[in-house]
């Protein structure tokens, strides 16, 4: 049995995992590049190159056990892959004192996630870390738009945002007052994740997309935007979200297959490890 980053099948079950980690390999309504459909299977691949051993925490996450809970193969429209996600969230759910975790696919796989998520737990907090704004109503004909992936979180749940660096004007008016960190202003200002921190508490569902990260770090994305975060400013920024509040779930979305795809696909897959070791020294009940 194939288990996440080749982990021993006992550390692997659902019974013994306190990690649960869902595939959702959907490409439908990306309009550049293409390819994220590829982004789960080239995650999975890469984890299983890793070293296990995190040197920051001097800790083996894995040995909390993480649960491969399946892929979600749902592509006949945006609507019905965004049903399938939260149905499939919603049933996870119910197993208490586990962390709910995907990895898609493009960003509109996490609207049905964070709607099953925000439904169970009260107060949550949907932090945004992400080079567009997502904050269309609908695009295209369809709320369940990559452009819109998190327009419902912001209805509904206390959404912060940062890294933007690119957005439609309409988009404007649902900006959440005073909780966007645009790249260009974070650049400048070396107390950000400070101020990120003030915004962030209770409950927490993390949503990054790929292209928050600066394309010299991570470029095989559907759309990558200059200006983006660096790798360490980031890891601290969600340890101290770890350690301040309490992570319920957290997904990672937009790694696209393309020639060049292995060091972004490392990135993500080391990117989900380190949440695995913030979630190990801080959430560990």
């Amino acid at each position: 049995m194939r288990t996440y980053a080749g982990i021993p099948e006992e550390n692997a079950t659902l019974e013994n995992a306190k990690v649960m980690l869902v595939t959702v390999p959907y490409d439908g309504t990306s309009t550049w590049g293409k390819g994220a459909d590829k982004g789960p299977e080239l995650f999975l691949n890469a984890s299983e190159n890793m070293e296990l051993y995190d040197i920051e925490t001097g800790t083996e996450p894995y040995l909390d056990g993480v649960f491969l809970a399946g892929e979600i193969s749902e592509n006949s429209t945006p609507e019905a892959m965004t049903e399938a996600v939260y149905q499939k969230t919603k049933e996870l759910l119910n197993n208490e004192g586990k962390v709910f975790t995907l990895f898609g696919g493009e960003h509109s796989v996490s609207i049905g996630s964070i709607r099953a998520v925000g439904e169970k737990f009260e107060n949550l907090t949907v932090l945004q870390l992400d080079a567009h704004t997502d904050l269309r109503p609908e695009f295209h004909g369809s709320t369940s738009n990559h452009a819109c992936a998190v327009f419902e979180a912001n209805q509904k749940h206390n959404l912060v945002q940062v890294g933007i660096r690119s957005m439609d004007a309409e988009e404007a008016e649902y900006l959440p007052e005073g909780r966007v960190f645009f790249a260009h202003e974070i650049a400048n200002n070396d107390n950000w994740i400070n101020d990120v921190l003030e915004k962030v508490s209770g409950n927490v569902y993390i949503t990054i997309d790929l292209d928050a990260f600066d394309p010299s770090i991570a470029p095989s994305t559907g759309t990558p935007e200059p200006g983006g975060l660096q790798w360490y400013p980031t890891l601290e920024l969600l340890r101290k979200v770890f350690e301040k509040c309490n992570v319920v779930a957290f997904d990672i979305v937009e790694l696209m297959d393309s020639p060049m795809a292995k060091p972004t696909a490392f990135l993500a897959a080391k990117l989900y490890y380190k949440m695995l070791a913030y979630n190990h020294i801080y959430n560990n009940n």
